[in-house]
């Protein structure tokens, strides 16, 4: 399946909340829908059915925290929960390496590459939230006709040498 026929499935909810313009929930969500068909064949040989139970929470994750970051108030809460998304892509890219054998090489190198871009994406992101929160608003500060704070200083040094 390419992502334009899967994204043609997905429920209008989904495509109407403003999250859907974000392209790394977009990509996340589709790599879980692609996980799900991935972890059932995993499942099928004994010695990757906990493989396939991994895989399949690794991906799932990704989308579900992207979905609730982008719900938090503050930069530095939205970058707490895309690190965490990181952190699982990076974990679903290692357990399809480990499922190689038996999903195959064309397979797994489609999915890691898609994880790969979705990794990118969000080490782009981490940063722009942390931003937002160290960046404060310039005030103004007027000093009128009384000395400043540090010119206080200096003149009770100089009084006191």
């Amino acid at each position: 399946m390419t992502y334009d026929e899967w994204e043609q499935t997905v429920p209008e909810a989904i495509k109407d909340d403003s999250l859907w313009k974000m392209t790394a929930y977009r990509l996340a969500l589709f790599a879980a829908d692609l996980g799900w068909h991935d972890a059932t064949k995993l499942a099928k040989d004994h010695r990757t059915i906990g493989l396939s139970d991994q895989l399949y929470r690794a991906l799932g994750s990704v989308s579900a925290n992207l979905a609730e970051g982008y719900s938090r108030g503050t930069g530095k809460d939205r970058a707490r929960f895309y690190e965490y998304d990181l952190g699982s892509a990076r974990e679903g890219r290692d357990w399809y390496y480990k499922g190689r054998h038996v999903l195959g090489e064309t397979i797994v190198q489609h999915r890691l590459q898609l994880l790969t871009e979705v990794i990118r994406l969000l080490l782009t992101m981490v940063p722009q939230q942390r931003q937002r929160m160290l960046r404060e608003e310039r005030i103004a500060y007027e000093a009128g006709a009384e000395q400043s704070y540090a010119e206080t200083v200096l003149d009770s040094e100089q009084d006191i040498a």
